[in-house]
């Protein structure tokens, strides 16, 4: 399952990030979105969601949120 996929305030763990981009990837990375960590959709819009990780919010647009795999 995804992130695009999860409900609202229920706490998952992060099992993979699946893409082929480096650059996302990277990205993903410094905001603590990695295997292994826990992560919350805060909420969501129509283009994305808010996610928690680790003690900051970040909003992430729908590409990224299929990325994560929990």
């Amino acid at each position: 399952m995804n992130l695009t996929e999860a409900q609202i305030g229920e706490e998952y763990i992060i099992k993979e990030i699946l893409t082929d981009d480096e650059e996302m990837n990277a990205f993903l990375f410094t905001l603590g979105c990695y295997s292994g960590e826990p992560i919350t959709v805060v909420s969501r819009k129509k283009s994305g969601c808010v996610v928690s990780i680790k003690d900051g919010r970040y909003n992430i647009d729908n590409q990224l949120a299929a990325a994560i795999i929990i």
